[in-house]
């Protein structure tokens, strides 16, 4: 009998969520360092971040001379394995490999997925290279993604405070991001020159050593973070199909998972808007990093804001005007005639969208049927994973087709004022608590 089949029997079925339970603030505040250092390595980790996914969009345009669609096509066809993320998500909620559950996960692909990187990091950089070594990457990285957003959800519906959990989430996630983009645009003025293949092998070595700390970290077993949860898997042995039935009768998904997918995605505002700034504004490489770092870090006052209103009003309020905010995010860039005027946009179309993201994490925690958390945050990053891509591809068109980035802006307000009707198909008794505060008869 293999470890995960054995995980599978010992696995308890709980069909009805306990009461949630606030904890203590210096419990609470344990439970959110450990999970700030958790996020903060995946972050780091992560092959379409910033910080390993920058440099290889730049290696692609400048080394190897790939126009704008075909980079956008590269990056459609290496994040495949995200568009079936919710596997890895149903796969977490019914595993318990070696009896550690989403430490076991953690330990296991955080150490396989180590291994990949180092392997990359000593093969020649070629197209084939990288889109077969970024695609291996991603498979086993999703596990680790998994245990990481199965364990949040959890903790915040738990212990009622999915608000918090999904600000320190947004704010620790943008730290890496940040500093990703800012490390990103200076490696690949490296990559540009004759050190392309010693950059590389950096690069790679850097995501080894990060996922190899995320394998150790694995290991640990913080009382206050596991000694306060209780197990709510309903999965047992043989009943996968039960689970999955039960998900799809669950209707808070459907407008939760629906916000999601017009938030993220956003036509035209990766590669379009890379290719905007570089050959209409003449940004450099190091400048695209910069635009994005700025972008990310003007994220971060609004999800700290988010932490402190979620704790005194509804979610219902600060979805709608969270939202209502967000709409017209992108139109700043119609008034951007130059790389300094394009950076200075970069803070509020950044502020804009800040409370909205904090907001639409929230909800979706708070919408997850009970014991499948990880499937349905995983559906949400594989829905995430396809809206960037897709997103992006129809950007690519747009902008290639009028050739102006204006198109670009009036379909990304487009997407974000069609949210606007879904927060009102939400189930109201969901949203209509603040943090700290039990929905009437529980999460569901």
């Amino acid at each position: 009998m293999t470890a995960v089949a054995a995980g599978l029997e010992a696995e308890p079925a709980i069909e009805v969520e306990a009461a949630p339970t606030p904890l203590p603030l210096s419990t609470r505040w344990r439970i959110m360092a450990y999970l700030a250092v958790l996020i903060f390595m995946i972050a780091y980790g992560n092959p379409h971040g910033p910080l390993i996914g920058l440099p290889v969009s730049f290696f692609l345009k400048n080394k190897l001379h790939l126009k704008a669609h075909e980079v956008a096509m590269f990056g459609l066809i290496a994040t495949a394995p995200v568009y079936v993320g919710f596997l890895f998500g149903f796969a977490r909620d019914r595993w318990n490999l070696f009896g550690m559950k989403d430490r076991g996960l953690l330990a296991v692909f955080g150490a396989a997925t180590a291994l990949i990187y180092l392997a990359m990091a000593f093969l020649p950089v070629s197209y084939p290279m990288l889109l077969i070594g970024v695609m291996l990457v991603g498979v086993s990285y999703l596990f680790v993604l998994a245990a990481k957003d199965g364990l949040a959800a959890m903790i915040g519906r738990q212990h009622v405070m999915s608000g918090q959990v999904s600000t320190i989430w947004l704010v620790v996630a943008s730290m890496p991001t940040v500093i990703g983009y800012l490390l990103g645009g200076i490696l690949s003025d490296t990559l540009e020159g004759q050190n392309a293949a010693m950059a590389a092998r950096i690069l790679f070595l850097t995501g080894a050593a990060v996922m190899g700390l995320i394998a150790l970290y694995g290991l640990w077993r913080p009382k206050p973070v596991f000694d306060t949860l209780h197990a709510e898997s309903a999965a047992s042995r043989g009943h996968a199909l039960a689970d999955l039935k039960r998900l799809a009768g669950h209707w808070p998904i459907y407008p939760a998972l629906g916000i999601w997918l017009l938030w993220n995605f956003a036509p035209g505002s990766v590669t379009s808007l890379q290719y905007y700034l570089q050959n209409t504004l003449h940004a450099k490489d190091a400048q695209w990093g910069q635009w994005n770092a700025i972008f990310a870090v003007s994220f971060i006052p609004p999800f700290l804001l988010f932490g402190v209103l979620c704790r005194r009003f509804p979610l219902r309020t600060l979805l709608i005007w969270g939202t209502a905010v967000a709409i017209p995010q992108f139109i700043p860039l119609l008034f951007v005639h130059s790389v300094t005027t394009a950076l200075i946009a970069a803070a509020p179309i950044g502020l804009m969208g800040g409370v909205a993201t904090a907001a639409y994490m929230d909800l979706l925690i708070r919408s997850c049927p009970t014991g499948l958390q990880g499937t349905v945050l995983m559906f949400a990053a594989a829905a995430y994973g396809i809206d960037v891509r897709f997103g992006d591809v129809l950007g690519t068109s747009l902008y290639d087709h009028f050739g102006t980035f204006t198109a670009c802006v009036i379909a990304i307000t487009v997407v974000y004022a069609l949210i606007m009707p879904l927060i009102f198909l939400v189930p109201r008794r969901l949203i209509a608590t603040a943090d700290g505060e039990a929905p009437e008869g529980g999460f569901g």
